[in-house]
């Protein structure tokens, strides 16, 4: 709820009885969300301090609200409803990203629009898309004025108890960092490089590409590696397909081990904090340097290895690239084209 100083005793009871009435009607139909509605409500205080600061709220409700300790219920999808009059005077995107991180699912009501004194102040304009799991629409509600709110009612619990849209209780659409390790080695050719581009190109189409969501990185490798692009090069689905139909293939020797290394030092050193870090190694043969110790070193670093063995890639050395459990992250086919 928006208790900034804008709001005033009578608009700041327009919530309260919004909130009353929301928490009515998902009380009255069967749905798994988890609401925590508490007699607290009515003794929330409007004399804050100017300014409406939309990110310290969303790290608080990430911190403190859902939690065993609070009635949070395992398997039953995490929403918070962000009420909001005027616009954030604080940044939202980091607050946004980690609560998604940890599988809420952010809703905005915005009710009118930012007084002259706000605009002055205010930080991020576009903060919904910012905040939201995805930017079309679903997530956010437009109000007109206060007195408007009431009609917002039925669409909004509509919405809240869609589960099958709530997509940040959805581990795979949460935020990521890919970075893909490319064999382009010798042995593969240039018919099988194309296949293995068209397998990383299906695999990216699979993830929400924007800067809030999933990154995509990629290196390719023979006896020495290059970096064909870097995290955040291209932040939309349709740049980054084009990115990687456009690689070419290098031809050389297999060094996989310093591939890792490469891929470590070029692409996670830069990963963003609250973001899955994963790599995918994908190599038709046995490398000519060790695996184990680099493939160790970024274990260490949290990142989520899976290693894609294909003709004749090494069974132990995709073990050793793979995090555990080796049959959950490693792969092998013996042909190109049974990668897809």
């Amino acid at each position: 709820m928006d208790g900034s100083w804008s709001i005033g005793k009578r608009r700041f009871k327009i919530q309260k009885d919004f909130l009353a009435e929301v928490a009515q009607v998902i009380n009255g139909r069967p749905s798994p969300i988890s609401t925590n509605i508490t007699s607290a409500v009515c003794l929330l205080s409007t004399l804050l301090p100017p300014g409406v600061l939309i990110g310290k709220a969303l790290s608080y409700i990430n911190k403190h609200y859902f939690s065993d300790a609070n009635g949070n219920r395992g398997g039953a999808p995490n929403v918070a409803v962000v009420l909001v009059d005027g616009w954030p005077t604080d940044k939202v995107e980091e607050a946004s990203r980690q609560a998604r991180e940890s599988g809420i699912n952010i809703f905005f009501v915005t009710i009118e629009g930012p007084d002259d004194n706000e605009k002055q102040n205010v930080v991020e304009p576009n903060f919904v898309d910012k905040a939201v799991c995805r930017t079309n629409g679903f997530f956010s509600l437009p109000v007109s004025s206060w007195f408007a709110l009431r009609k917002a009612v039925q669409p909004l619990v509509k919405r809240v108890c869609d589960t099958d849209r709530l997509v940040c209780s959805k581990t795979c659409l949460n935020a990521n960092d890919i970075a893909f390790v490319i064999d382009g080695s010798s042995s593969v050719g240039t018919g099988n490089f194309r296949t293995v581009l068209q397998f990383v190109a299906n695999i990216t189409r699979e993830f929400e590409i924007s800067d809030t969501d999933t990154r995509v990185g990629a290196v390719q490798y023979t006896y020495e590696q290059r970096l064909e692009f870097a995290f955040g090069q291209h932040n939309n689905k349709a740049d980054l397909l084009n990115a990687i139909k456009r690689i070419n293939y290098w031809s050389g020797g297999t060094s996989t081990g310093a591939a890792i290394t490469y891929a470590a030092e070029q692409l996670f050193s830069k990963s963003k904090p609250n973001k899955r870090k994963i790599m995918i190694v994908i190599t038709d043969g046995r490398s000519y340097d060790d695996v184990r110790a680099p493939a160790l070193a970024v274990h260490r670093q949290g990142v989520i290895a899976y290693s894609i063995g294909i003709a004749w890639a090494a069974q132990d050395e995709l073990e050793y690239i793979a995090t555990d459990p080796d049959k959950e992250h490693s792969y092998f086919v013996d042909e190109f084209d049974s990668l897809y």
